[in-house]
């Protein structure tokens, strides 16, 4: 009885010792998994936004608002796309609020099916002349549903990624988020790249549809892949210790409303400079330089590449620079990098079109890819998930959603001259350096705060 005794206590011991290591190997490779699934995840979300917004340049000012100015028509398109960008500060309160209260994970899942069900929606959604006023209503609704997933989608991938990351990574692994948007670009122009090729009336009748519904399959893809990654370990050990804000918004308002309007601008280039290389420069391009749809698509299609390509590489530099002064260098190259852009998309042809972008999209780039770990390190755990999504999705709607309406303005006001568009693109880099100026320079003071105390 008593060998019965001893091999069952040894038993049970081997088994927790197993059991510990297994936890273990799921610990070390949670990492690896919640990045990938941050970048997949975000991906599909951006591969879901970008569709709508080549759209809107391409076919929505046609089906859904019909004019026979064409100017007028771009606009309402336009404005259409801007009005997902309005609705991303409700989505970042929301799902925030539960992403601070019940777990980032939750809030994921839920996001991810909210976009997925609104982009079907306007793949199957019937045109004008079909049902008149009813169509572009719907659009707009389809549009808030999705401005509202994406709005609660940055914020929560972010943090899987980061949160997860070892000690001392937290700007590469979170950078990982910021790749699903040239990922989603990528498949996003590979897919109207497609469709584009077709006949025009097969393409403005059926063709533009196929993208929309192409999402369903990326949805169920998405869905596998971020049931496979546990909740974040940070948020678990806040849960654990009771001290979760019971409101996180209005906590984060009310002690942190500074840092809130400071992350804010400093975001500003990485979300309108997307927009305007990519969404305003394919109007700009077919309508103002001459260029091909086509064209323009192939020619976004190279530099999206090289975009994918840049980001991690600057998050790897970032981690030795320091993010504050390796933001501080891209946003000042950034201002620059209008200018030779204009100069060379203006000649109309491909590849003096794609380095000119490619330097605009790399200075850009380098600073979204890491400025997603930067302002996640300045708020507190227990209300993280609703400050970086309430200041990156404020600047989203101002800066992202009208940086086409105020191009297509520009381009408009002052036919054949590119200098206005450059000075307004320079202008927007400026605003974020400033405010990584102005943040590291808190940052700095309070550490100074900090060692005084603990020195006394």
């Amino acid at each position: 009885m008593d060998d019965d005794k001893d091999t069952y206590r040894e038993t049970a011991h081997e088994t927790c010792i197993g059991d510990r290591m297994s936890q273990a190997i799921v610990n070390t490779r949670q990492p690896g998994r919640a990045a990938t699934a941050a970048f997949i995840g975000t991906m599909i979300e951006w591969y879901d936004f970008y569709i709508y917004a080549t759209a809107a340049a391409l076919v929505f000012g046609e089906l859904y608002f019909p004019s026979s100015d064409r100017f007028v028509s771009t606009m309402a398109s336009f404005a259409t796309f801007a009005v997902g960008f309005f609705a991303r500060p409700l989505g970042g309160i929301v799902f925030g609020h539960l992403g601070d209260r019940i777990g980032r994970k939750k809030a994921l899942m839920t996001t991810l099916m909210m976009m997925g069900a609104a982009t079907v929606g306007v793949g199957l959604l019937p045109e004008y002349s079909k049902v008149g006023m009813l169509a572009p209503v719907l659009l707009v609704l389809l549009r808030v549903v999705q401005g509202i997933a994406v709005g609660g989608e940055w914020g929560g991938a972010v943090l899987m990624a980061g949160e997860h990351a070892p000690q001392g990574r937290r700007t590469f692994f979170a950078s990982f988020a910021q790749l699903g948007s040239p990922a989603g670009l990528i498949l996003s122009l590979i897919a109207f790249r497609a469709v584009t090729s077709m006949d025009k009336a097969d393409f403005m009748s059926w063709g533009w549809r196929v993208p929309f519904l192409a999402s369903a399959v990326l949805l169920i893809v998405g869905i596998v892949i971020r049931l496979g990654v546990n909740e974040s370990p940070e948020f678990e050990r806040v849960k654990e210790s009771k001290r979760t804000a019971k409101l996180p918004i209005a906590e984060v308002l009310q002690s942190s409303w500074g840092l809130v309007l400071l992350c804010i601008g400093a975001n500003t280039i990485g979300i309108a400079g997307v927009y305007f290389t990519n969404t305003f420069m394919i109007a700009y391009t077919t309508q103002y330089v001459g260029v091909s749809r086509s064209l323009i698509l192939d020619c976004l299609f190279a530099v999206a590449i090289i975009q994918f390509i840049a980001q991690p590489l600057a998050a790897w530099l970032a981690e030795r620079m320091g993010g504050a002064r390796f933001l501080k260098c891209a946003a000042l190259l950034a201002m620059i990098s209008p200018y030779p852009m204009f100069m060379l998309v203006q000649s109309g042809a491909a590849v003096p079109m794609v380095i000119g972008i490619a330097i605009a999209v790399i200075c850009m780039a380098s600073f979204y890819s890491v400025i997603a770990g930067f302002v996640s390190g300045v708020f507190p755990v227990r209300v993280r998930y609703s400050g970086i999504s309430l200041a990156y999705q404020v600047c989203g709607a101002i800066a992202g959603g009208l940086t086409p309406l105020v191009g297509t303005w520009l381009a408009h006001r002052y036919t054949g001259q590119w200098w206005p568009l450059a000075v307004f693109y320079t202008c927007l880099a400026g605003i974020s350096l400033l405010c990584i100026v102005a943040l590291d320079a808190r940052r700095a003071t309070h550490a100074e705060h900090a060692e005084s105390v603990g020195a006394m």
